[in-house]
């Protein structure tokens, strides 16, 4: 799954890459978001491509039960079938802006581990959103969509974010790709050598803590 990430590289080299306007407002690095948090995203607009906010946190706007579900991940395998998440897959993908996300692993005694894990640059997680936004001017919803583990993240755990190759970034975003067969065609994810992972301090379980520290290997921990 993916239930922390970080960003630290400006909106504005993300926007560069995906040949876009920059954000008209700055949105400061966060290395450790929570699920819930309000998150910027790329996607499809009018005109190309653009960057919005969306609230991490699912749950299609024809579910009017305030209690009902709010997945923050979406499974690979079955999103394209998903009651939750078929509308959005077909007309409502976004990619979000990340350096690395978190994962917990269990050590002796039960203790659990907090990695890092990245691809040695900037990335994309493949995500989706809900369709047209919520009523009342509240921000859409999002999930990540998530994979099995490739690469070095098996040694953390079963599952990881879908990390987009950066050469179908648009690819993803493209309203006119709407078939599950021709959308998993145009697209990839980053080859499973690319990615790393380094044990990080615990002070990253508590949300409240926000610094670059949190990134840095914890050289207690050792390597697992």
């Amino acid at each position: 799954m993916c239930g922390r990430f970080e960003r630290h590289t400006p909106l504005s080299a993300f926007a560069e890459w995906l040949g876009i306007a920059p954000p008209d407002a700055v949105v400061p690095a966060c290395y450790n978001i929570p699920p819930g948090t309000a998150v910027p995203v790329a996607v499809a607009g009018e005109d190309g491509p653009r960057l919005t906010m969306a609230s991490w946190g699912f749950r299609p706007d024809d579910v009017d039960d305030p209690g009902a579900p709010q997945p923050i991940n979406a499974r690979a395998e079955t999103v394209a079938s998903s009651r939750y998440f078929a509308r959005a897959f077909r007309e409502a993908r976004c990619l979000v802006p990340a350096d690395g996300w978190y994962e917990w692993r269990a050590g002796p005694g039960g203790v659990r581990q907090p990695w890092h894990l990245d691809v040695g640059a900037p990335l994309m997680f493949a995500a989706v959103h809900v369709p047209g936004g919520h009523a009342g001017g509240a921000l859409p919803g999002m999930a990540i969509i998530t994979e099995p583990a490739r690469g070095a993240a098996r040694r953390i755990h079963p599952r990881m974010p879908v990390v987009l190759d950066p050469s179908c970034w648009r690819a993803w975003l493209d309203p006119a790709l709407n078939a599950r067969e021709r959308i998993r065609a145009a697209v990839r994810p980053v080859p499973g050598e690319q990615l790393r992972l380094w044990p990080v301090s615990t002070r990253v379980n508590s949300p409240r803590n926000d610094d670059p520290g949190l990134i840095e290997r914890d050289p207690s921990a050792g390597d697992g």
